[in-house]
């Protein structure tokens, strides 16, 4: 993978990977601003500010945006993170300047009305109670409050239903200013595109933003928790959902491709030893993965999976037996080899996308300050030992780190049954 990685001389970074033989660009205007940003009475705002920039700009009605990008026969979208608010387009490589011109527009010139901000509060509570009313997500959220607590890693992206009724026009223009300058802005373009072009597109419309300092301060997360913690949401579900989550490494940390291929051995495909275990050979579960989560300074290792009401406690048993034989016991070479080939397959398969491969490296460029390629992910997994895994599970899967979020028609009897279980052998 080829990119170039440049910046105007006001701070807004860019960045292109070019793909050979493509009729579309991808591209994505990246805001470095995200839930962690967030004060907790404006838990939710930039969630909130990614909505209705897509309401209407000085020159552009939401139709007109709408029209503009899907007209030609392209797409728009847009995320929030914790870490950074994404706005993205892909369209046919003749149309690129208009596709970038429109998302720009949406970046820089929002007009953020009253009556729009009226509506989009509506539907963005809306939105939290459909999260509130399915439990695979509800459990989720749970879960990261409890492994973050008292930080805003732990608070829910979209807010809750009091701070976002609170949420005032002047609120939202007070932190777009703050935010969205030249110092937390990358642009991020892949497939038919050039760099040239893409820094004379980038020029002509972030060129005028002021520069300056970042206005950004990071409330570092300092965990604190010395034993294990359980949460049960009692509500009427035909399934428990039950998810554990464990305090890992942060983004960039020496052990990282271990915990990566610690987490496909685990539970990241059909072959992993949680989907064999707990379904196939239990039958516990009709879903079961793990995944990973990482920021600047912090990450949590998690196992998520839907159960029978009357099987939460053998499922939890059955999973801490299967981390905690990883912490025990070197895996053996075949398996080994396996997750690193499914790792490093899936990447490429990924990166052959252009969208995906636009959202690896503005990603990278955004935390990071830099791209990674596939032949370095590639040298780096190709390290990873058996002894690595078992060394990072050892000091991971430990149970004063251990956080089980549970969603389901339980009470305090399963409370006391999983609190005797969470725990490990080793401990």
């Amino acid at each position: 993978m080829k990119h170039e990685i440049s910046s105007l001389s006001n701070g807004t970074g860019f960045v292109s990977a070019p793909l050979k033989e493509r009729n579309s660009v991808a591209v994505g205007i990246w805001v470095k601003v995200g839930g962690r940003d967030e004060r907790p009475q404006e838990s939710g705002i930039s969630h909130f500010l990614e909505h209705l920039v897509f309401k209407g700009t000085k020159t552009r009605s939401a139709n007109k945006i709408k029209e503009s990008v899907e007209g030609v026969g392209g797409s728009l979208n847009a995320f929030t993170s914790e870490e950074y608010t994404c706005f993205f387009a892909k369209a046919p490589k003749k149309y690129f300047g208009q596709v970038f011109d429109v998302l720009s527009d949406m970046a820089l010139n929002a007009t953020l009305k009253e009556e729009d901000l009226k509506k989009e509060r509506t539907v963005i509570m809306e939105e939290i109670k459909m999260t509130q009313d399915q439990p695979s997500q509800l459990v989720e959220e749970i879960l990261a409050e409890m492994i973050w607590p008292d930080h805003p890693l732990g608070r829910p992206l979209a807010g809750t239903l009091e701070t976002v009724s609170k949420m005032s026009r002047e609120h939202l223009v007070g932190y777009k200013e703050k935010f969205y300058t030249a110092p937390l802005i990358t642009i991020a373009a892949s497939g038919a595109i050039d760099h040239k072009a893409l820094r004379a597109s980038v020029q002509s419309r972030f060129g005028r933003l002021k520069s300056g300092p970042s206005p950004k301060k990071l409330d570092l997360f300092q965990r604190r928790q010395a034993k294990p913690r359980l949460k049960i949401f009692n509500k009427a579900t035909e399934q428990t959902h039950l998810s554990l989550g464990i305090h890992s490494l942060p983004k960039n940390h020496p052990d990282e491709y271990a915990l990566d291929i610690l987490s496909i051995l685990l539970g990241g495909n059909m072959s992993s030893r949680l989907f064999n275990k707990v379904r196939e050979e239990r039958g516990l579960a009709y879903d079961i993965s793990s995944s990973l989560r990482k920021y600047h300074e912090t990450g949590a290792f998690g196992v998520e999976a839907g159960v029978d009401n009357k099987k939460a406690e053998e499922a939890l048993k059955v999973i801490l037996e299967e981390l905690d034989k990883v912490a025990q016991k070197p895996v053996k070479d075949d398996e080994l080899r396996r997750a690193k080939d499914f790792y490093l397959g899936q990447m490429m398969l990924g990166l052959e996308n252009s969208m995906n491969l636009m959202l690896w490296i503005g990603e990278g460029l955004v935390t990071l300050d830099r791209c990674r390629t596939p032949e370095e992910v590639a040298r780096e997994v190709s390290k990873v030992s058996a002894s690595d895994l078992k060394r990072v599970a050892t000091n991971i899967f430990r149970a004063s780190a251990l956080n089980l979020a549970i969603v389901g028609p339980h009470g305090e009897s399963l409370e006391k049954s999983l609190s005797k279980i969470l725990s490990f052998s080793r401990d």
